[in-house]
C-alpha cells in the first residue's frame, strides 16, 4: 500500500508543499493529526483559551467558530494548504492548538491533554501523513513523533534541506529514526541543487534519495504538480 509519513530535519522545510506535491502524485489523501497554530507560525486566532470548545478523541481543542472540524479545512492549516496545492481528499486533524508551537507545549498552555495511543492513522491504501516540525518534536513529554512513528510502522520520506548544515542535520534525524526501528522510505530534498549535499547523505545515511523540489517562483497546483513530474518517479512511491 502507497502509505508515507512525511517527516522532516526540521520546522518550514518543505514538507507540506512535498506532501501536497505527493499526493497529488499518487492520488493519496492527507492527514496531519496535530497541528499547532497556523501558517507562518502564527496562533490559531479561531482557538480562543476561555471558550468551551470542542474536543477530539485526543482532547485537542478544536476551533470554536465552526461547528464542525471534519466538514472544512480551516483557511491558514496545513490541510488548507493541501487541498490548495493538490486537490487532494484531506482527513481532519486529531488536535489542533492554538500556538505555533512544540504540540507538547502548545497544548500545556491550553490545559490539552494530548492521548498518543488515540492518534491511528486513518483507514485507505493511498494515504499520506505529515508529522509537527522535525523528526525528535516532543508530541507530549514523553513521547515524541519518532517515537509515534516507530509505533504505526508506515515507511517514512525524510525531507531534508540542500543547503550548508544539512548533512549533520539529515544524518541525525536518519540515525534517530533507525534507532527507533522505524522504516526509512528515503529521503527528498527541498531547495537549491547541491548534489555533493545530497549524495553524501544518500551514502553515509545509507538511504535512497527520491529527488529533489526546487524553490518554485510561482507555487500554485500546476507548478507543483510540474516539478514532481519534473524531480521525482511516480514509480518509487508505489
Amino acid at each position: 500500500m502507497a502509505r508515507f509519513v512525511i517527516t522532516g530535519t526540521g520546522t518550514d522545510v518543505g514538507k507540506t508543499v512535498f506532501a501536497a506535491g505527493l499526493c497529488g502524485m499518487t492520488g493519496a489523501a492527507y492527514w496531519k493529526p496535530v497541528q499547532s497554530g497556523l501558517a507562518g507560525n502564527v496562533p490559531n486566532a479561531a482557538l480562543t483559551g476561555d471558550a468551551p470548545g470542542q474536543h477530539s478523541a485526543c482532547t485537542g481543542r478544536t476551533p470554536t467558530t465552526r461547528a464542525a472540524l471534519t466538514d472544512v479545512a480551516q483557511p491558514g492549516s496545513d490541510r488548507a494548504e493541501v487541498e490548495q496545492l493538490s486537490g487532494a481528499p484531506t482527513h481532519p486533524e486529531a488536535v489542533m492548538l492554538r500556538e505555533p508551537l512544540s504540540p507538547h507545549r502548545a497544548a500545556e498552555l491550553e490545559g490539552v491533554e494530548i492521548d498518543a495511543e488515540a492518534l491511528t492513522p486513518p483507514p485507505g491504501a493511498r494515504l499520506v501523513i505529515e508529522g509537527a516540525g522535525g523528526v525528535l518534536v516532543p508530541l507530549t513529554r514523553q513521547i515524541l513523533f519518532a517515537d509515534l512513528f516507530a509505533r504505526w510502522q508506515i515507511p517514512v520520506v525524510l525531507v531534508c534541506a540542500t543547503g550548508l548544515g544539512t548533512i549533520s542535520h539529515s544524518l541525525s534525524a536518519i540515525e534517530a529514526l533507525r534507532a527507533r526501528g522505524v522504516p526509512i522510505h528515503g529521503v527528498a530534498f527541498a531547495g537549491d541543487p547541491n548534489g555533493d549535499n545530497m549524495a553524501t547523505i544518500g551514502q553515509i545515511g545509507r538511504v535512497r534519495v527520491l529527488g529533489r523540489l526546487p524553490h518554485l517562483a510561482r507555487l500554485d497546483r500546476a507548478a507543483l504538480a510540474q516539478a514532481m513530474r519534473d524531480n521525482f518517479r511516480a514509480e518509487d512511491f508505489a
